[in-house]
């Protein structure tokens, strides 16, 4: 056993030699020590003091060197790897992007337009080739120029300028009845349809010419005024004594506009409430278009207004009396253009005695809303109850406003349904050609101004159950599906745009194979510094050389009942357009354009107040 005791821990109790020293010896020693450092590094600098104050076994490894970042203090070497690897990336990056720029990019082609977005184009540049007074530079139809300049002047009875508007036809006539519903129908399209316009880079276009259209309007009566007597209703004349009259006038001639120099007459009326009421509409529709400029969209309104006020009080058929205007654009009743334009003015003032107005059951029954007949379910220039229950129908679908209105909507709205299913072929309500188009005038001449607006409103209708998210409508006890509705629309717009027996676009301009012998003055009167006189025109009428100017886009009157066609210009049921024909077809092609379907379905009602009002505030709260 040793001597010595042991550590409990595991070590030796012995006292070692050399750390013997006392504390003091050794608190000695470390003050010399430091005062030995202290004037030692006076003489030294930094680098050698720290290599004098590192261990012996530090003396012999290389410093590691630091880099002072201000708020770290990192390793040289690791700093200098890690500025590197950010220096090559944004090397390699810039590379890439380098590459990727310069490389020629391969992108997946957009797909073609559809024949439908290609009409369209056409379509509007008819309105282009019929425009009166002052032609802009960028009209694009470089056969036309100034016409009609002394419109309204000339005429000593009116004495106030008319000038501008548009042509009816292949004359040189300004008709305010048809024009005015061409310009509704294009501003229905544009308010449901404005997305497409915008994709199809038409949306610009289509405005300029309605409010091409509008504007003329405003000139035909005393638009600033809240009450009026006339308007003028017609600037030029046709022959209406039967072909016995030999006095110069716009179908007797067959001149260019630019070189008319014969009177046209200005005809005005002071009854005539389904002109005033269908201009009013006109103008009412424009102002949503122009919701966005309140000062034209507030003067549009007030013109309405002023039309539908004189509509109403001055009782009376435009075209009575045996008046020119019956020889051509007669109106049989103005009770449908009560219903139409007063859901108009609704729509544009969102003055609910408008819309009582055109939910009348009384003004229903005289438009004809609860009997059949050969017409029923036909919209055209003289019959708007289609429309207008089309576009009522579309006010319950959406905003659902209840009573007092309840009752005629769900009439209007179930005679739409009716309406919907006449157009399908399983129903036998209107025959159809042997190429498929269907007789909505029964056979008689110029059928497809007809079927463009029923093509339109069963497009539309299509759109209107899908955004209500309805799957289709009943017919009977049979449901149908909305696509069936498109469908009905695409059949009737292929066969005039060329998928027919004879294989023959009936737009001017469009496909492989048109009309060349259309019956239109300025088309078929060469450009050429030479100035035809009345009769000297007739040359030009009767040649059987085709236009030497392409009346582009221009639908002409169509086929007849036999698909048969006669490209012939002294036959206007076969070969003339018309503005109303035009402006039909504009819309149907919008409405079936695109991949997409789908309407706006707010901007319609833009000017409608909430259907219910807002629930009252709360009562503040009880103190006793």
């Amino acid at each position: 056993m040793s001597m010595y005791g042991r550590d409990p821990w595991g070590g030796p109790l012995e006292i070692s030699h050399a750390d013997s020293a006392t504390d003091d010896d050794r608190s000695r020693n470390l003050d010399l020590d430091r005062a030995a450092l202290s004037m030692t590094s006076r003489q030294l600098d930094e680098t050698q003091q720290s290599w004098l104050l590192a261990g012996p076994g530090d003396q012999g490894k290389k410093k590691k060197k630091y880099v002072d970042l201000g708020c770290l203090i990192v390793s040289r070497k690791l700093f200098l790897w890690t500025v590197g690897a950010i220096v090559a990336t944004a090397a390699l990056a810039g590379l890439i992007t380098l590459i990727v720029k310069t490389v020629p990019r391969h992108h997946r082609p957009r797909p073609p337009p559809d024949n439908y977005t290609l009409a369209l184009h056409k379509a509007l540049m008819f309105f282009n080739a019929q425009r009166s007074g002052p032609i802009p530079k960028h009209n694009n139809v470089s056969w036309r120029g100034n016409s009609g300049m002394k419109d309204g002047i000339s005429d000593p009875s009116h004495g106030k300028s008319l000038v501008g508007g548009f042509y009816d036809a292949g004359d040189a006539i300004k008709f305010n009845f048809p024009s005015s519903f061409a310009m509704t129908m294009l501003s229905w399209s544009v308010i449901e349809y404005s997305a497409k316009y915008e994709a199809a880079g038409e949306l610009g276009h289509v405005k300029e010419i309605i409010k091409w259209g509008v504007d003329y309007l405003l000139k035909t009566f005393n638009s600033s005024a809240d009450t009026i007597d006339r308007i003028a209703a017609q600037v030029g004349q046709g022959d209406t004594s039967g072909g016995t009259s030999t006095t110069p006038n716009d179908h007797y001639c067959w001149m260019r506009p630019e070189d008319i120099d014969y009177p046209r007459p200005v005809l005005e009326c002071h009854s005539c409430s389904d002109l005033a009421a269908e201009m009013a509409a006109a103008l009412a529709s424009a102002s949503i278009v122009f919701k966005d400029n309140k000062a034209y969209s507030q003067k549009l309104v007030h013109g309405a207004a002023t039309l539908f006020k004189f509509s109403r009080e001055q009782r009376g058929r435009y075209s009575g009396g045996g008046s020119d205007a019956a020889i051509f654009y007669n109106s049989t009743s103005y009770w449908d253009e009560f219903v139409w334009g007063g859901a108009w003015m609704y729509l544009a003032t969102g003055n609910s005695s408008f819309l009582q107005l055109a939910t009348h059951p009384t003004l229903a029954k005289h438009a004809g809303a609860f009997w059949g007949g050969p017409d029923y379910g036909v919209l055209s220039w003289d019959n708007k109850l289609t429309g207008a229950q089309v576009l009522l129908s579309r006010l319950r679908l959406f905003l659902s406003p209840g009573y007092p209105y309840e009752e005629i909507l769900r009439t209007f709205h179930n005679q739409t349904g009716i309406i919907m299913c006449s157009y399908l072929p399983i129903f036998n309500t209107f025959n159809r050609t042997k190429g498929g188009l269907i007789q909505l005038n029964h056979g008689r001449p110029q059928p497809l101004q007809y079927v463009v607006n029923a093509a339109f409103l069963a497009a539309l209708y299509s759109d209107y159950l899908e955004a209500s998210d309805s799957p289709g409508w009943y017919c009977g006890p049979n449901f149908f599906p909305t696509g069936v509705l498109r469908d009905f629309a695409r059949t009737q717009i292929d066969y005039i745009l060329g998928k027919n027996p004879r294989k023959m676009s009936y737009v001017v301009g469009f496909g492989g194979r048109y009309p060349k012998h259309v019956h239109h003055r300025g088309a078929s009167i060469p450009k050429n510094g030479v100035k035809s006189s009345c009769k000297g025109g007739w040359k030009w009428r009767d040649t059987k050389k085709p236009n030497p100017n392409t009346v582009v886009g221009a639908m002409v009157a169509g086929p007849d009942r036999h698909d048969g066609f006669h490209d012939v210009r002294t036959n206007y049921n076969y070969t003339e357009p018309t503005l109303v024909g035009n402006a039909g077809l504009v819309a149907a092609l919008v409405a079936l354009s695109g991949e997409a379907s789908g309407v706006d379905k707010n901007t319609m009602f833009s000017a409608v107040p909430p259907m219910f009002p807002n629930p009252p505030p709360p009562p503040t709260a009880w103190k006793p």
